[in-house]
């Protein structure tokens, strides 16, 4: 099955590599198009399959990354010539990567599947989805939407296909007979793609730690980090995990957190019960996955009110203490820092433990801080004075790449320390020609 996919996609490609810029970007506004005029109802479905997040949440997913991604293409030349002549004699032309597979998670089954295919199609490829398992209806309805439209605009058939029946024999055949391959979804998966012997982009955990510095708002900081980790009930990898407050300033940094919906526990035997629920054998456990605080709370058998947003716990300050990992829940861990320095301290040590390359976020007035959390801490991206959750994949209102996929460089195994995009699925052949410029001689060269 896998073999006719391949040789179905390689047709399509072959076609589809001869459209005209014009016609591609047609073709990729269409399918982002569509994801977003059908939010609603892709929202409903993913909930109702995956049993994962929220649907309010979701719509705003889909809505959101399809605009995002869509205004960050549009416009950006990705087919044929894309950079003239330059003053050092080069011509880059754009070429595609031929057939792209996509291995997509249960998290996010609708906007992943479409950020790939919007970025491989940008670049003039072809692509296979392999949805997980417990997504694959949603997925491939999303797929059906997609090609639809490209069926509309006289785009060729099978230009994006997605496994029906997905299992771990079809994915992993799939991974060693695509040319280039995205794989976003857990650490098991990521190193079967690193493995595969093809061209390879993975991603890390997350597990973002979030420094309150103690020149801010704590009020609106509050609202801002919940707003992050209680989307879509926590399962975004770039979701806040750790607040990390100025000890003399964190009874006010928690009583901001309660008065936005964050209910507090520092009682250690309460808390014990939640990291019991929260992990089994180390890792974290998959019942509590994008289940909501409520859930959470009654699997340990403890009461939290109805409205609570979150569940904010403080650590026992122990260097093993579990909940310094990341929690795919509306769950998070507070701690407290003297200098800071100290700060910065904590948050190395977490992401030592776990999600070391992904993402941190501090808010902060301070360029001075803030520049010194970039120098110091390990991660690919650092998110200031906003929901990391929500702008770390890229926004209207900063210059991350909008994307669903995280690289998290060396520090987590990946190739790539930025957010993918598209001019990651395309190839780039120069033309060197001999240039104008006076050749330097040796003393200019050594001076």
């Amino acid at each position: 099955m896998i073999d006719e996919m391949i040789s179905k996609a390689k047709i399509a490609q072959k076609e589809y590599a001869t459209f005209s810029q014009e016609k591609v970007d047609e073709i990729v506004r269409a399918i982002g198009k569509v994801i977003y005029d059908n939010a609603e109802e892709l929202a409903q479905n993913a909930v109702t399959e995956t049993r994962m997040g929220n649907y309010e949440d979701k719509l705003i997913k889909n809505r959101g990354k399809s605009r995002a991604i869509w205004n960050n293409l549009k416009g950006k030349p990705s087919i044929g010539i894309i950079d003239e002549k330059n003053s050092n004699g080069i011509v880059s032309i754009a070429k595609p990567v031929g057939v792209v597979g996509a291995v997509t998670p249960t998290t996010n089954p609708i906007v992943t599947p479409m950020c790939n295919a919007m970025f491989a199609l940008k670049g003039g490829n072809s692509i296979i989805i392999a949805p997980h398992p417990r997504a694959k209806k949603c997925s491939n309805q999303t797929v059906n939407l997609m090609n639809e439209e490209i069926k509309r605009l006289g785009g060729p058939d099978n230009l994006i296909q997605c496994i029906e029946n997905p299992s771990i024999d079809k994915t992993n055949e799939l991974m060693k007979k695509v040319d280039v391959l995205v794989a976003t979804g857990g650490p098991a998966m990521v190193v079967a793609a690193y493995s595969s012997g093809k061209p390879s982009f993975g991603v890390g955990p997350g597990n973002v730690q979030v420094i309150l510095d103690t020149d801010i708002d704590y009020d609106a900081a509050a609202e801002k980090v919940i707003n992050g980790r209680k989307f879509d009930y926590g399962i975004i990898c770039s979701g806040e995990q750790s607040v990390i407050a100025q000890k003399n300033d964190y009874d006010k940094v928690i009583s901001a957190f309660t008065s936005k919906g964050a209910h507090y526990i520092d009682d250690q035997e309460t808390a014990d019960k939640l990291r019991n629920v929260l992990f089994e054998n180390g890792h974290i456990a998959g019942r509590v996955v994008g289940q909501s605080p409520q859930a959470i709370a009654e699997m340990a058998g403890i009461e939290i009110p109805d409205d609570a947003k979150v569940i904010l716990i403080k650590s026992n300050d122990r260097d093993d203490d579990i909940l310094r990992k990341e929690k795919m829940c509306p769950v998070m861990v507070a701690f407290e820092y003297d200098s800071f320095s100290d700060a910065l301290e904590i948050a190395r040590f977490n992401l030592n433990i776990e999600g070391k390359g992904h993402t941190s976020a501090i808010h902060s007035n301070n360029d001075a801080r803030i520049m010194n959390a970039g120098l110091s801490l390990p991660v690919s991206r650092l998110v200031v004075n906003e929901a990391s959750s929500l702008t770390a994949g890229g926004s209207l209102q900063n210059g991350f790449a909008p994307t669903t996929t995280l690289g998290c460089g060396s520090w987590g195994n990946n190739s790539i320390s930025e957010n993918l995009d598209y001019k990651h699925l395309i190839n780039i052949h120069r033309i060197g020609y001999v240039h104008e410029k006076p050749v330097p001689t040796d003393l200019e060269i050594w001076a």
